[in-house]
């Protein structure tokens, strides 16, 4: 390691003096040190100081035009934070005043002129040690950290399947092709996105908003798939899917799983407080509201097991007849406006790239833009 400090290390010398500056040159030169920037005018040091990056500042305090310690304050300001360069001060004035001053600024030791040649190699040597140790443990530490968010981005993308999987083994349940709820997680981002949420909050929706139905996994077949009319003792066996979904996804500290045990417990909640649980406008979470919305619009124009697929109009006016009723006003508004958009196309893309080939089977109607 020894003779890769003196190979690679840049030093900065800065004295008036120029018999101080060779005196110096050449006694680093002889031990191997090759990278030796020196100056004697120290106006011009400030503009390439990033340029030379140094290893190590050997600084005269007594200089004309800018004195040592106001040439220190403008190379410390340039500094970045939490970096390790080492000041050796080069000063014949051993008063405890320049040393105290020199030392009140950061620098790590002095050399009194006039200048011992061991002095000077093993004091230098000695600062360029604690730099290049310095220097690698930064290494070392940023490669932890990479290697630390690279296993938080492997174990959040695993979460992400896995929970995926969990709502679509909810969702065969009903849905013979499984989509519904990969819909429903895009269309609620495109409203979410309308709404001019976050990026950051769009995206939890899209991930969180599938798990929505996941307490389906509770209900009984003959409950959930019956053709006819529930009993009311049959729906409120039904009505349980929510408790049953946010008591699966809850207890976790993590953002998605927060806002997917929101949706479950929340989204079958009403604007006008009618809803499961009964909690009424903004008091129902923002997410479970939007997908509330995106939730009923697909199973009205999907076929399920007991009933039949409706015509996008005749969703869009149920939709529209619930605004202030069922659902968020501003929300509906911003559905609508976004079915007459084009934004809705982009489902098939998103579909695309979450699913594999089973993104073809996505029904036409749910891709069509125009309402009636």
């Amino acid at each position: 390691m020894q003779r890769e400090i003196i190979r690679n290390s840049k030093i900065l010398i800065v004295d008036d003096q120029e018999a101080n500056v060779q005196l110096l040159v050449r006694i680093l030169g002889h031990y191997g040190f090759l990278c030796l920037h020196s100056f004697t005018d120290p106006r011009r040091v400030p503009p390439l100081f990033e340029e030379i990056n140094p290893d190590l500042v050997m600084l005269d305090l007594r200089m004309p035009h800018i004195d040592g310690l106001s040439l220190f304050k403008q190379l410390r300001s340039r500094i970045p934070e939490g970096a390790y360069l080492p000041f050796l001060i080069l000063t014949a004035d051993l008063s405890d005043r320049a040393k105290k001053d020199a030392l009140s600024l950061g620098a790590k030791d002095f050399l009194t002129k006039p200048f011992d040649q061991t002095e000077v190699v093993l004091r230098s040597y000695n600062l360029l040690e604690t730099r290049f140790l310095h220097l690698e443990l930064q290494r070392h530490n940023r490669t932890l950290e990479e290697k630390v968010q690279k296993r938080t981005q492997e174990l959040k993308e695993t979460q992400v399947e896995i929970l995926r999987r969990l709502a679509l083994a909810a969702e065969f349940r009903d849905d013979v092709t499984g989509q519904h709820t990969q819909r429903v997680g895009q269309l609620a981002a495109l409203l979410a996105k309308a709404m001019g949420l976050p990026d950051q909050e769009v995206e939890l929706i899209r991930e969180a908003a599938p798990l929505h139905d996941l307490g389906k996994i509770g209900i009984p077949d003959h409950v959930l798939l019956k053709p006819g009319k529930l009993s009311p003792e049959e729906y409120e066996q039904v009505k349980t899917h929510t408790q049953i979904g946010a008591k699966i996804l809850s207890g976790d500290r993590f953002p998605l799983l927060k806002m997917a045990e929101q949706i479950a417990l929340y989204h079958h909640e009403r604007w006008d407080g009618a809803g499961y649980n009964g909690l009424k406008g903004e008091a129902i979470p923002l997410a479970a509201r939007v997908v509330a919305i995106v939730d009923v619009f697909d199973v009205l124009i999907h076929a399920r097991p007991y009933k039949a697929a409706q015509s996008i109009g005749s969703a869009v006016e149920e939709i529209r007849r619930q605004r202030g009723r069922h659902f968020d006003p501003a929300l509906v508004d911003a559905f609508l406006a976004m079915l007459e958009s084009d934004n809705l196309m982009r489902l098939e893309v998103a579909l695309q790239s979450h699913t594999s080939e089973k993104a073809s089977q996505v029904p036409a109607n749910v891709l069509t833009p125009s309402v009636s």
